[in-house]
Protein backbone atom coordinates (compact mmCIF):
# COMPACT_ATOMS: atom_id res chain seq x y z
CA UNK A 1 0.00 0.00 0.00
CA UNK A 2 1.77 3.15 -0.90
CA UNK A 3 1.68 5.67 1.74
CA UNK A 4 -1.70 8.14 1.82
CA UNK A 5 -3.90 5.67 0.48
CA UNK A 6 -7.39 5.63 2.15
CA UNK A 7 -8.51 2.22 2.97
CA UNK A 8 -11.14 -0.03 5.15
CA UNK A 9 -10.00 -1.66 8.29
CA UNK A 10 -12.28 -2.53 11.49
CA UNK A 11 -12.37 -4.91 14.23
CA UNK A 12 -13.22 -6.30 17.34
CA UNK A 13 -15.43 -9.13 19.19
CA UNK A 14 -17.77 -9.04 16.55
CA UNK A 15 -16.17 -8.26 13.67
CA UNK A 16 -12.69 -9.26 11.88
CA UNK A 17 -11.70 -7.98 9.00
CA UNK A 18 -8.56 -9.47 6.80
CA UNK A 19 -7.56 -6.84 4.52
CA UNK A 20 -5.42 -9.04 1.92
CA UNK A 21 -4.94 -7.30 -1.77
CA UNK A 22 -1.93 -7.61 -3.27
CA UNK A 23 -1.92 -4.30 -4.99
CA UNK A 24 -4.22 -2.51 -2.16
CA UNK A 25 -4.93 -3.09 0.92
CA UNK A 26 -8.54 -2.05 2.84
CA UNK A 27 -8.88 0.27 5.18
CA UNK A 28 -11.67 2.52 7.35
CA UNK A 29 -8.86 5.34 7.72
CA UNK A 30 -5.86 6.37 5.82
CA UNK A 31 -2.10 6.35 6.41
CA UNK A 32 -0.14 9.41 5.98
CA UNK A 33 3.35 10.55 6.90
CA UNK A 34 5.16 13.70 7.05
CA UNK A 35 8.39 12.13 5.44
CA UNK A 36 6.89 11.41 1.62
CA UNK A 37 8.14 8.14 1.73
CA UNK A 38 5.98 5.26 0.92
CA UNK A 39 4.75 2.42 3.03
CA UNK A 40 3.39 -0.55 2.40
CA UNK A 41 0.81 -2.79 4.46
CA UNK A 42 1.14 -6.71 3.79
CA UNK A 43 -2.02 -7.60 6.24
CA UNK A 44 -4.10 -6.36 7.52
CA UNK A 45 -7.02 -7.82 9.77
CA UNK A 46 -9.76 -6.45 11.60
CA UNK A 47 -12.67 -7.69 14.29
CA UNK A 48 -15.50 -6.21 15.28
CA UNK A 49 -17.34 -7.39 18.06
CA UNK A 50 -21.35 -6.16 18.23
CA UNK A 51 -23.46 -6.23 21.11
CA UNK A 52 -26.80 -3.89 21.26
CA UNK A 53 -25.26 -0.63 20.43
CA UNK A 54 -21.69 -1.25 21.55
CA UNK A 55 -19.30 -2.09 18.96
CA UNK A 56 -15.82 -2.91 19.80
CA UNK A 57 -13.12 -2.80 16.95
CA UNK A 58 -9.54 -4.47 16.85
CA UNK A 59 -7.26 -3.82 13.68
CA UNK A 60 -3.83 -4.85 13.06
CA UNK A 61 -1.37 -3.78 10.20
CA UNK A 62 2.11 -5.51 9.06
CA UNK A 63 3.92 -2.31 7.28
CA UNK A 64 7.44 -2.90 5.45
CA UNK A 65 8.84 0.75 4.79
CA UNK A 66 10.07 3.07 6.62
CA UNK A 67 7.84 4.71 9.61
CA UNK A 68 8.95 8.21 10.13
CA UNK A 69 6.11 9.73 11.65
CA UNK A 70 3.87 7.38 9.85
CA UNK A 71 -0.27 8.03 10.93
CA UNK A 72 -3.42 6.67 10.45
CA UNK A 73 -6.81 8.20 10.25
CA UNK A 74 -9.83 6.81 10.97
CA UNK A 75 -13.31 8.16 11.47
CA UNK A 76 -15.20 6.91 14.36
CA UNK A 77 -18.96 8.17 15.77
CA UNK A 78 -18.05 9.17 19.20
CA UNK A 79 -15.08 10.81 21.00
CA UNK A 80 -12.52 8.27 22.15
CA UNK A 81 -10.79 8.44 25.49
CA UNK A 82 -7.56 6.99 26.59
CA UNK A 83 -9.64 4.30 28.95
CA UNK A 84 -11.62 3.50 25.26
CA UNK A 85 -8.04 2.53 23.62
CA UNK A 86 -5.52 -0.39 24.11
CA UNK A 87 -3.03 -2.44 22.37
CA UNK A 88 -3.30 -6.71 21.98
CA UNK A 89 -1.31 -9.10 21.14
CA UNK A 90 -1.11 -10.24 17.39
CA UNK A 91 -2.16 -14.33 17.64
CA UNK A 92 -6.33 -13.18 18.45
CA UNK A 93 -6.26 -12.01 15.05
CA UNK A 94 -4.69 -15.54 13.72
CA UNK A 95 -6.93 -17.38 15.19
CA UNK A 96 -9.99 -15.51 14.65
CA UNK A 97 -9.28 -15.57 10.75
CA UNK A 98 -8.54 -19.50 11.11
CA UNK A 99 -11.17 -19.97 12.61
CA UNK A 100 -13.90 -18.64 10.17
CA UNK A 101 -11.52 -19.74 6.74
CA UNK A 102 -12.35 -21.63 4.14
CA UNK A 103 -11.62 -25.82 4.34
CA UNK A 104 -10.00 -28.69 2.53
CA UNK A 105 -10.96 -31.99 4.15
CA UNK A 106 -9.89 -34.83 3.07
CA UNK A 107 -11.98 -38.31 4.12
CA UNK A 108 -10.80 -42.04 3.56
CA UNK A 109 -13.91 -44.60 2.82
CA UNK A 110 -14.05 -46.95 5.87
CA UNK A 111 -13.63 -51.08 5.73
CA UNK A 112 -17.37 -51.60 4.08
CA UNK A 113 -17.50 -54.78 6.51
CA UNK A 114 -16.32 -53.24 9.62
CA UNK A 115 -18.68 -54.34 12.09
CA UNK A 116 -20.79 -52.38 14.66
CA UNK A 117 -20.34 -49.26 12.70
CA UNK A 118 -23.35 -48.13 12.80
CA UNK A 119 -23.95 -48.80 16.68
CA UNK A 120 -20.74 -46.61 17.24
CA UNK A 121 -21.79 -44.22 15.34
CA UNK A 122 -25.22 -43.81 17.11
CA UNK A 123 -23.72 -44.19 20.73
CA UNK A 124 -21.11 -41.47 19.75
CA UNK A 125 -23.73 -38.83 18.41
CA UNK A 126 -26.12 -39.94 21.81
CA UNK A 127 -23.20 -38.88 23.61
CA UNK A 128 -22.25 -35.58 21.33
CA UNK A 129 -26.06 -34.85 22.30
CA UNK A 130 -26.21 -35.50 25.82
CA UNK A 131 -23.22 -33.95 26.12
CA UNK A 132 0.32 10.53 27.48
CA UNK A 133 3.00 11.90 26.25
CA UNK A 134 1.83 15.58 24.34
CA UNK A 135 1.80 15.20 20.31
CA UNK A 136 3.48 18.59 18.84
CA UNK A 137 0.79 19.45 16.57
CA UNK A 138 -0.24 22.64 14.74
CA UNK A 139 -3.25 23.97 17.18
CA UNK A 140 -4.06 26.52 14.80
CA UNK A 141 -7.87 26.74 14.07
CA UNK A 142 -8.40 25.40 10.57
CA UNK A 143 -12.59 24.16 11.47
CA UNK A 144 -10.35 21.34 13.04
CA UNK A 145 -10.60 20.69 16.78
CA UNK A 146 -8.10 18.60 18.74
CA UNK A 147 -11.07 16.39 21.62
CA UNK A 148 -8.20 14.86 23.19
CA UNK A 149 -4.65 13.15 23.07
CA UNK A 150 -2.90 10.67 25.02
CA UNK A 151 -0.20 7.88 24.12
CA UNK A 152 -0.65 4.30 23.56
CA UNK A 153 2.23 1.75 23.53
CA UNK A 154 3.86 3.00 20.03
CA UNK A 155 1.14 5.12 19.28
CA UNK A 156 0.61 8.69 20.26
CA UNK A 157 -3.13 9.33 19.42
CA UNK A 158 -5.13 12.73 18.60
CA UNK A 159 -8.81 12.65 18.19
CA UNK A 160 -9.67 15.57 15.97
CA UNK A 161 -13.72 16.81 15.37
CA UNK A 162 -14.26 18.91 12.03
CA UNK A 163 -16.81 20.86 10.86
CA UNK A 164 -15.86 21.59 7.22
CA UNK A 165 -13.70 18.24 5.11
CA UNK A 166 -11.37 21.31 3.32
CA UNK A 167 -10.73 22.23 6.85
CA UNK A 168 -9.46 18.94 8.07
CA UNK A 169 -7.80 18.57 5.12
CA UNK A 170 -6.18 21.71 5.00
CA UNK A 171 -5.09 20.92 8.92
CA UNK A 172 -3.82 17.58 7.49
CA UNK A 173 -1.57 19.16 5.60
CA UNK A 174 -0.73 22.38 7.51
CA UNK A 175 0.47 19.26 9.91
CA UNK A 176 3.00 17.92 7.18
CA UNK A 177 0.50 15.02 6.35
CA UNK A 178 1.16 14.34 2.55
CA UNK A 179 -2.53 13.23 2.15
CA UNK A 180 -3.34 12.14 -1.28
CA UNK A 181 -4.89 14.13 -3.58
CA UNK A 182 -8.91 14.41 -4.26
CA UNK A 183 -9.43 13.40 -0.33
CA UNK A 184 -11.51 16.04 0.27
CA UNK A 185 -14.88 14.94 -1.50
CA UNK A 186 -14.30 11.12 0.55
CA UNK A 187 -13.49 13.40 4.14
CA UNK A 188 -17.03 15.39 3.25
CA UNK A 189 -19.75 12.71 3.96
CA UNK A 190 -17.78 11.89 7.48
CA UNK A 191 -17.50 15.32 8.56
CA UNK A 192 -21.04 16.11 7.44
CA UNK A 193 -22.26 13.05 9.95
CA UNK A 194 -20.52 14.65 12.72
CA UNK A 195 -17.68 11.57 12.67
CA UNK A 196 -14.56 12.05 14.64
CA UNK A 197 -11.37 11.43 13.58
CA UNK A 198 -8.95 8.77 15.01
CA UNK A 199 -5.29 9.71 13.83
CA UNK A 200 -2.65 7.44 15.85
CA UNK A 201 1.16 8.44 15.16
CA UNK A 202 3.50 6.31 15.47
CA UNK A 203 7.12 6.59 17.54
CA UNK A 204 9.17 4.65 15.06
CA UNK A 205 11.84 4.63 18.31
CA UNK A 206 9.26 2.11 20.23
CA UNK A 207 8.51 -0.22 16.91
CA UNK A 208 10.65 -2.92 16.30
CA UNK A 209 11.99 -3.58 12.46
CA UNK A 210 12.60 -7.06 11.25
CA UNK A 211 13.60 -7.35 7.58
CA UNK A 212 12.38 -4.36 6.91
CA UNK A 213 8.88 -4.99 8.42
CA UNK A 214 7.15 -3.09 11.52
CA UNK A 215 6.31 -5.18 14.33
CA UNK A 216 3.35 -2.72 15.26
CA UNK A 217 0.86 -3.63 18.21
CA UNK A 218 -2.41 -4.33 17.30
CA UNK A 219 -4.71 -1.18 18.33
CA UNK A 220 -8.09 -1.61 19.93
CA UNK A 221 -10.76 0.54 20.83
CA UNK A 222 -14.16 1.02 21.56
CA UNK A 223 -17.97 3.17 21.05
CA UNK A 224 -21.62 3.17 21.46
CA UNK A 225 -23.30 3.91 18.08
CA UNK A 226 -26.97 2.86 16.84
CA UNK A 227 -25.64 2.35 13.28
CA UNK A 228 -23.26 -0.29 12.47
CA UNK A 229 -21.17 0.29 9.63
CA UNK A 230 -17.85 -0.29 8.26
CA UNK A 231 -16.22 2.93 6.25
CA UNK A 232 -14.89 2.33 3.39
CA UNK A 233 -14.98 5.40 1.48
CA UNK A 234 -12.17 6.50 2.54
CA UNK A 235 -10.14 3.39 1.03
CA UNK A 236 -10.78 4.72 -2.22
CA UNK A 237 -8.54 7.44 -2.59
CA UNK A 238 -5.73 6.38 -4.65
CA UNK A 239 -6.74 2.87 -5.27
CA UNK A 240 -5.50 1.24 -8.68
CA UNK A 241 -6.24 -2.15 -8.04
CA UNK A 242 -8.71 -4.68 -6.37
CA UNK A 243 -9.52 -4.32 -2.79
CA UNK A 244 -9.81 -7.78 -0.43
CA UNK A 245 -11.56 -7.34 2.33
CA UNK A 246 -12.88 -9.58 4.73
CA UNK A 247 -15.40 -9.33 7.89
CA UNK A 248 -15.43 -11.81 10.74
CA UNK A 249 -18.42 -10.19 12.61
CA UNK A 250 -18.47 -11.62 16.36
CA UNK A 251 -21.89 -11.11 18.10
CA UNK A 252 -23.83 -12.75 21.03
CA UNK A 253 -26.11 -14.72 19.12
CA UNK A 254 -26.76 -12.97 15.20
CA UNK A 255 -25.80 -13.86 12.06
CA UNK A 256 -25.04 -10.42 10.16
CA UNK A 257 -25.19 -9.61 6.11
CA UNK A 258 -25.13 -6.00 4.50
CA UNK A 259 -28.26 -3.83 4.03
CA UNK A 260 -27.10 -1.75 0.90
CA UNK A 261 -25.23 -4.34 -1.40
CA UNK A 262 -26.39 -7.94 -2.45
CA UNK A 263 -25.62 -11.05 -0.65
CA UNK A 264 -24.42 -14.37 -1.81
CA UNK A 265 -23.13 -17.62 -0.12
CA UNK A 266 -20.46 -19.12 -1.01
CA UNK A 267 -20.92 -22.67 -3.31
CA UNK A 268 -19.93 -24.83 -0.58
CA UNK A 269 -19.96 -28.61 0.03
CA UNK A 270 -18.57 -30.61 -3.22
CA UNK A 271 -15.13 -32.79 -3.85
CA UNK A 272 -12.53 -31.73 -5.51
CA UNK A 273 -9.35 -33.45 -7.44
CA UNK A 274 -6.91 -34.40 -5.14
CA UNK A 275 -4.19 -31.79 -6.47
CA UNK A 276 -6.20 -29.32 -5.05
CA UNK A 277 -4.20 -30.15 -1.99
CA UNK A 278 -1.12 -28.25 -3.05
CA UNK A 279 -3.06 -25.46 -4.75
CA UNK A 280 -6.01 -24.76 -2.24
CA UNK A 281 -5.62 -20.90 -2.16
CA UNK A 282 -5.68 -20.90 -5.75
CA UNK A 283 -8.58 -23.00 -6.16
CA UNK A 284 -10.83 -20.71 -3.74
CA UNK A 285 -9.57 -17.36 -5.14
CA UNK A 286 -10.84 -18.82 -8.77
CA UNK A 287 -14.17 -20.36 -7.10
CA UNK A 288 -14.57 -16.98 -5.17
CA UNK A 289 -14.09 -14.59 -8.97
CA UNK A 290 -15.90 -17.04 -10.12
CA UNK A 291 -18.73 -16.27 -7.73
CA UNK A 292 -18.26 -12.45 -8.21
CA UNK A 293 -18.85 -12.79 -11.87
CA UNK A 294 -21.78 -14.28 -11.37
CA UNK A 295 -22.94 -11.64 -8.73
CA UNK A 296 -21.31 -8.63 -9.87
CA UNK A 297 -20.59 -5.84 -6.37
CA UNK A 298 -21.95 -8.46 -4.26
CA UNK A 299 -20.53 -9.21 -0.51
CA UNK A 300 -19.65 -13.29 0.00
CA UNK A 301 -20.80 -14.59 3.37
CA UNK A 302 -18.14 -17.52 3.95
CA UNK A 303 -18.80 -18.52 7.11
CA UNK A 304 -21.65 -18.05 9.78
CA UNK A 305 -21.25 -20.45 12.81
CA UNK A 306 -23.10 -20.96 16.35
CA UNK A 307 -20.24 -21.45 18.80
CA UNK A 308 -20.64 -22.98 22.15
CA UNK A 309 -18.15 -23.88 24.88
CA UNK A 310 -16.23 -26.92 23.68
CA UNK A 311 -17.90 -26.93 20.31
CA UNK A 312 -16.22 -23.66 17.87
CA UNK A 313 -16.57 -25.26 14.51
CA UNK A 314 -16.50 -28.92 12.96
CA UNK A 315 -14.21 -29.60 11.07
CA UNK A 316 -11.79 -27.28 13.00
CA UNK A 317 -8.04 -25.67 11.37
CA UNK A 318 -5.26 -25.73 12.94
CA UNK A 319 -6.18 -22.29 15.04
CA UNK A 320 -9.23 -21.09 16.81
CA UNK A 321 -11.45 -18.43 19.29
CA UNK A 322 -10.20 -19.11 22.53
CA UNK A 323 -12.22 -17.87 25.61
CA UNK A 324 -9.13 -15.14 26.59
CA UNK A 325 -9.14 -14.26 23.08
CA UNK A 326 -12.39 -13.33 23.02
CA UNK A 327 -11.90 -11.34 26.65
CA UNK A 328 -9.16 -9.52 24.81
CA UNK A 329 -10.90 -8.46 21.31
CA UNK A 330 -13.88 -7.23 23.82
CA UNK A 331 -15.82 -9.60 25.99
CA UNK A 332 -14.49 -7.44 29.03
CA UNK A 333 -16.68 -4.51 27.46
CA UNK A 334 -19.54 -6.05 26.39
CA UNK A 335 -19.97 -9.21 28.52
CA UNK A 336 -22.51 -10.78 29.17
CA UNK A 337 -22.58 -14.03 26.55
CA UNK A 338 -19.80 -13.81 24.69
CA UNK A 339 -17.57 -13.81 27.50
CA UNK A 340 -19.19 -16.64 28.69
CA UNK A 341 -18.06 -18.20 25.20
CA UNK A 342 -21.31 -18.12 23.47
CA UNK A 343 -20.90 -16.08 20.28
CA UNK A 344 -21.70 -16.51 16.47
CA UNK A 345 -18.61 -15.86 14.12
CA UNK A 346 -20.16 -13.97 10.66
CA UNK A 347 -17.58 -14.23 7.87
CA UNK A 348 -18.38 -11.27 5.23
CA UNK A 349 -16.09 -11.18 2.10
CA UNK A 350 -15.65 -8.48 -0.33
CA UNK A 351 -13.72 -7.71 -3.64
CA UNK A 352 -13.97 -4.76 -5.71
CA UNK A 353 -12.49 -1.82 -7.31
CA UNK A 354 -12.19 2.48 -7.25
CA UNK A 355 -15.19 2.48 -9.18
CA UNK A 356 -17.36 -0.66 -7.49
CA UNK A 357 -18.64 0.57 -3.97
CA UNK A 358 -20.07 4.37 -3.90
CA UNK A 359 -21.10 3.59 0.02
CA UNK A 360 -19.92 1.60 3.58
CA UNK A 361 -20.76 -1.13 4.51
CA UNK A 362 -24.00 -1.26 6.58
CA UNK A 363 -24.61 -4.30 8.19
CA UNK A 364 -27.88 -5.77 9.65
CA UNK A 365 -29.31 -9.12 11.15
CA UNK A 366 -30.01 -11.84 8.68
CA UNK A 367 -31.73 -15.58 9.71
CA UNK A 368 -29.92 -18.40 10.67
CA UNK A 369 -28.55 -20.30 7.72
CA UNK A 370 -26.89 -24.22 8.04
CA UNK A 371 -24.94 -25.69 4.85
CA UNK A 372 -21.41 -27.03 3.84
CA UNK A 373 -21.10 -29.78 6.46
CA UNK A 374 -21.01 -33.82 5.81
CA UNK A 375 -25.06 -33.90 5.89
CA UNK A 376 -26.64 -36.11 3.13
CA UNK A 377 -30.02 -35.71 1.74
CA UNK A 378 -32.05 -38.98 1.09
CA UNK A 379 -30.51 -39.64 -2.37
CA UNK A 380 -27.74 -40.18 -0.69
CA UNK A 381 -25.85 -36.50 -2.19
CA UNK A 382 -24.45 -34.23 0.10
CA UNK A 383 -26.27 -30.91 1.01
CA UNK A 384 -25.20 -27.66 -0.50
CA UNK A 385 -26.13 -24.23 -0.89
CA UNK A 386 -27.57 -22.59 2.67
CA UNK A 387 -31.13 -23.14 3.74
CA UNK A 388 -32.54 -21.97 6.69
CA UNK A 389 -32.15 -23.28 10.30
CA UNK A 390 -32.84 -22.64 14.02
CA UNK A 391 -29.02 -21.95 14.24
CA UNK A 392 -26.48 -21.04 12.08
CA UNK A 393 -24.22 -23.88 11.06
CA UNK A 394 -22.87 -22.61 7.49
CA UNK A 395 -19.26 -22.95 6.34
CA UNK A 396 -17.14 -23.04 2.85
CA UNK A 397 -15.84 -26.80 3.15
CA UNK A 398 -14.40 -28.90 0.14
CA UNK A 399 -13.31 -32.58 0.24
CA UNK A 400 -10.81 -35.10 -1.23
CA UNK A 401 -12.37 -38.68 -0.93
CA UNK A 402 -10.65 -41.94 -1.19
CA UNK A 403 -12.74 -44.76 -1.67
CA UNK A 404 -11.61 -48.22 0.23
CA UNK A 405 -9.29 -49.90 -2.32
CA UNK A 406 -8.87 -53.45 0.41
CA UNK A 407 -10.23 -56.53 0.08
CA UNK A 408 -14.58 -56.83 0.47
CA UNK A 409 -14.95 -60.18 2.05
CA UNK A 410 -18.66 -59.53 3.32
CA UNK A 411 -21.91 -60.34 1.57
CA UNK A 412 -23.77 -57.00 2.37
CA UNK A 413 -20.58 -54.42 2.23
CA UNK A 414 -21.70 -50.60 3.03
CA UNK A 415 -19.94 -48.25 0.90
CA UNK A 416 -19.74 -44.48 1.05
CA UNK A 417 -18.75 -44.30 5.01
CA UNK A 418 -16.20 -41.39 5.63
CA UNK A 419 -13.38 -41.14 8.20
CA UNK A 420 -9.65 -40.84 8.93
CA UNK A 421 -6.94 -42.49 7.19
CA UNK A 422 -7.02 -46.68 7.45
CA UNK A 423 -3.35 -46.14 9.37
CA UNK A 424 -5.27 -44.37 12.54
CA UNK A 425 -3.25 -41.06 11.93
CA UNK A 426 -4.91 -37.52 12.50
CA UNK A 427 -5.91 -36.20 9.39
CA UNK A 428 -5.78 -32.55 8.98
CA UNK A 429 -8.00 -30.15 7.83
CA UNK A 430 -6.45 -27.33 5.39
CA UNK A 431 -7.49 -23.38 5.65
CA UNK A 432 -7.55 -21.06 3.07
CA UNK A 433 -5.71 -18.30 4.08
CA UNK A 434 -4.34 -14.84 1.92
CA UNK A 435 -6.34 -16.04 -1.34
CA UNK A 436 -5.97 -11.96 -2.31
CA UNK A 437 -2.05 -13.12 -2.95
CA UNK A 438 -2.86 -16.44 -4.42
CA UNK A 439 -2.17 -16.93 -8.22
CA UNK A 440 -5.12 -16.09 -10.50
CA UNK A 441 -6.21 -17.27 -14.40
CA UNK A 442 -3.81 -20.33 -14.41
CA UNK A 443 -5.89 -22.91 -12.41
CA UNK A 444 -9.05 -24.51 -14.36
CA UNK A 445 -11.87 -24.44 -11.86
CA UNK A 446 -14.09 -26.41 -14.17
CA UNK A 447 -11.60 -29.49 -14.11
CA UNK A 448 -10.95 -29.91 -10.49
CA UNK A 449 -14.76 -29.75 -9.15
CA UNK A 450 -17.00 -32.84 -8.82
CA UNK A 451 -19.82 -31.35 -9.46
CA UNK A 452 -22.02 -28.83 -11.41
CA UNK A 453 -21.91 -25.57 -8.83
CA UNK A 454 -25.86 -24.68 -10.41
CA UNK A 455 -25.91 -21.94 -7.59
CA UNK A 456 -24.19 -19.95 -9.74
CA UNK A 457 -24.62 -21.30 -12.98
CA UNK A 458 -20.99 -23.11 -13.75
CA UNK A 459 -20.47 -26.39 -15.36
CA UNK A 460 -17.36 -28.78 -14.20
CA UNK A 461 -15.45 -30.28 -17.37
CA UNK A 462 -16.53 -33.58 -18.98
CA UNK A 463 -14.30 -36.39 -17.70
CA UNK A 464 -10.78 -37.11 -19.59
CA UNK A 465 -9.70 -40.28 -18.03
CA UNK A 466 -8.14 -41.21 -15.09
CA UNK A 467 -4.69 -40.06 -13.09
CA UNK A 468 -4.22 -39.45 -9.54
CA UNK A 469 -5.65 -36.28 -9.60
CA UNK A 470 -9.15 -37.74 -10.74
CA UNK A 471 -11.96 -38.29 -8.89
CA UNK A 472 -12.24 -42.19 -7.69
CA UNK A 473 -15.18 -44.44 -8.19
CA UNK A 474 -16.52 -46.67 -5.27
CA UNK A 475 -15.87 -50.63 -6.80
CA UNK A 476 -19.14 -51.60 -8.34
CA UNK A 477 -20.66 -47.96 -8.34
CA UNK A 478 -22.53 -48.71 -5.03
CA UNK A 479 -24.61 -45.73 -3.71
CA UNK A 480 -22.76 -43.33 -0.68
CA UNK A 481 -24.90 -43.86 2.78
CA UNK A 482 -26.77 -40.89 4.24
CA UNK A 483 -24.16 -41.52 7.54
CA UNK A 484 -21.66 -38.15 7.54
CA UNK A 485 -18.72 -38.77 8.39
CA UNK A 486 -18.87 -41.02 11.17
CA UNK A 487 -15.58 -40.52 13.34
CA UNK A 488 -12.87 -38.34 12.46
CA UNK A 489 -9.95 -37.67 14.36
CA UNK A 490 -12.14 -37.07 17.48
CA UNK A 491 -14.96 -35.36 15.54
CA UNK A 492 -18.29 -36.50 15.80
CA UNK A 493 -21.06 -35.19 13.30
CA UNK A 494 -24.32 -35.09 15.12
CA UNK A 495 -27.03 -34.24 11.96
CA UNK A 496 -29.47 -31.80 11.72
CA UNK A 497 -27.61 -29.06 13.06
CA UNK A 498 -27.18 -30.49 16.62
CA UNK A 499 -23.72 -29.67 18.64
CA UNK A 500 -21.33 -32.02 18.15
CA UNK A 501 -18.32 -32.48 19.59
CA UNK A 502 -15.39 -30.73 19.35
CA UNK A 503 -11.05 -30.98 19.05
CA UNK A 504 -10.02 -28.11 20.26
CA UNK A 505 -6.90 -27.05 22.34
CA UNK A 506 -7.29 -26.93 25.83
CA UNK A 507 -7.34 -23.60 27.31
Amino acid sequence: MRIGRLGVTLAGAAVALAAQAATSDAFCGFYVSNSGDKLFADATQVVLMRDGTRTVLSMQNDYKGPLADFAMVVPVPVVLKEKDVKTLPKGVFHNTDALGSPRLVEYWEQDPCQPDFYDDVRLARAGAVKATAEMQVDKSDHSVKIEAQFTVGEYQILILSATDSAGLETWLRANKYKIPDGAEPLLRPYVEAGSKFFVAKVDPKKVQQVDGRAALSPLRFHYDAEEFALPIRLGMANSSGKQDLIVNIISSDKRYEVANYKNVFIPTNFDVKGDVRSRFGEFYAALFDKTLEANPGAVVTEYAWTAVPNYHCDPCTDADISNPDLITLGGDVVGGRIAAGNFVLTRLHARYGKEDMKDDLRFKEARPVTGGREQRNASGALEYGATASSANYFQARYAIRHWWTGPVKCEKPQRGRWGGPPDGAQPSTIAASKTAFAPRGKLELARVIGRDLTEIGYKKAAPTGGGAGSFAKPPGGSRAMDLGLGLLGGLVTIGAGLLATRRRRKE
